[in-house]
């Protein structure tokens, strides 16, 4: 038995050019990222909030592209590779526990190569891109649960020695963006302070239902494509798993760099 890993994580990737920009606050803590976890995993599996599909999809590839899925940013970032190799059997790993737990369909997509919420956190933490990645869609069009029962399914990867991300914004309100170093909003401030009690609390079932539970839910998700990628880390990691904040941070005024790890335990 090789490497098992008993952590998921969700973090928050922030804008794109978290590539190249040196002040973000973010950026350290993901260029540290091999001296906090040393031992490389056997594969990586990332759900990140920018492939969203009607069904569950994996990309199954050789060798993953690098998406410039961004508008508006220097040249240099559009210049940029991350071409880790793919990972075809981890994808049909993940299709068979994902059918093996009802989920009824799961596609194959034979070309998708990595996004910016996948291919930018793994350039400052692999930089290397010797390790396979396969990413995985989420599916906006269904809620909470079905994610973290979607994490529940996936757990078994952590045996096996996949590390398993969701890659989002723990805030994500695009519209409400201020300016580099403005205090964050007042509801992005209880939005977080609620995630963060009731996560570190293991009210993960309250999680599931932030819609109705947390303060300014829809100000802080108007869509939910960026948080849904913490319930798979969450599912993930089992019911009885102890999150953790690893770092805490804002970008851009009320967007979130927030970095949870959700640590397996039997108790």
């Amino acid at each position: 038995m090789g490497l098992r890993l008993n952590e998921t994580f969700y973090l928050s990737h922030g804008s794109p050019a978290l590539a190249v920009d040196d002040s973000i606050p973010a950026r350290k803590f993901f260029t540290s990222w091999k001296e906090r976890f040393p031992a490389p995993p056997s594969a990586i599996l990332v759900v990140s909030g920018h492939w969203d599909t009607h069904v569950p999809t994996v990309n199954v590839v050789d060798r993953n592209d690098t998406i410039y899925d961004f508008y508006g940013f220097p040249e240099s970032m559009y210049k940029l590779k991350y071409p880790a190799p793919g990972a075809p059997q981890l994808a049909k790993r993940v299709k068979e526990l994902l059918i093996g737990s009802g989920f009824e369909q799961v596609n194959e997509d034979m070309k998708r190569g990595l996004d910016h919420g996948a291919w930018v956190p793994l350039f400052l933490m692999y930089p290397e891109a010797d390790i396979p990645v396969c990413q995985l869609s989420l599916s906006s069009n269904k809620g909470p649960t079905y994610h973290y029962n979607m994490g529940k399914a996936l757990a078994p990867l952590k045996d096996e020695g996949v590390l398993i991300i969701g890659s989002g914004s723990a805030t994500h309100n695009l519209k409400a963006m201020g300016p580099r170093n403005s205090p964050p909003a007042p509801w992005a401030q209880a939005f977080m302070t609620w995630l963060k009690t009731s996560l570190l609390e293991g009210r993960y079932e309250e999680v599931n239902e932030y819609e109705e539970k947390a303060p300014y839910a829809k100000m802080a998700h108007p869509y939910p494509d960026h948080f849904l990628p913490l319930h798979v880390a969450m599912g993930a990691a089992g019911e009885n798993a102890k999150a953790k904040v690893l770092h805490d941070s804002w970008d851009v005024g009320s967007i979130s760099c927030a970095f949870f790890s959700f640590t397996t335990t039997n108790t």
